[in-house]
């Protein structure tokens, strides 16, 4: 299992994942959780407030290669994506939970809900996602991400901490 901080480190490698602000709030051996602040910018519907369906579903497949990742599984890319929304969300901090399905050779699965601050469910959906035989390294290292972090120059190091 890779441990939180590693797994933040690999998640704000994405500028689109710093943007959102995403933060790992939790990660152990049952899952992960993530959370997301609320930002007016993600609203699609000014009448009520809500956010957009894309937002929401990016977190649900964020979260769910995140908690695969988390667990040691080489998770490269969505395969299928499934999302369900439940009810519009219309505050934050959003905070989703994901688990592991299934570990495939070639196919993995991973399900996340995505609460608002009073724990109602606003979003569900499960992934599929394309991984390798074996599992990551106790660093989440492949070359690939190990050259990303290290190109990380302190322009991209200050985007992280400041808010957009």
């Amino acid at each position: 299992m890779i441990d939180r901080e590693r797994l933040q480190e690999m998640l704000n490698i994405a500028p689109f994942h710093r943007w959102l602000g995403l933060e790992i709030a939790t990660c152990s051996d049952q899952g992960i959780a993530i959370t997301m602040p609320w930002r007016e910018e993600i609203v699609s519907n000014p009448m009520i407030g809500s956010a957009h369906g894309g937002i929401l579903a990016s977190l649900v497949d964020l979260t769910g290669l995140y908690t695969l990742l988390a667990g040691g599984v080489a998770a490269r890319a969505t395969a299928d994506l499934h999302v369900d929304y439940h009810r519009p969300a219309t505050s934050g901090p959003l905070t989703a939970h994901g688990q592991i399905v299934k570990i495939g050779r070639q196919i993995s699965v991973a399900e996340t809900r995505v609460l608002e601050p009073d724990d109602k469910l606003v979003a569900s959906g499960r992934g599929a996602y394309f991984s390798s035989t074996g599992s990551l390294d106790q660093r989440g290292g492949t070359i690939d991400l190990e050259q990303a972090l290290a190109t990380q120059g302190p322009a991209t190091s200050a985007a992280r901490s400041t808010p957009a």
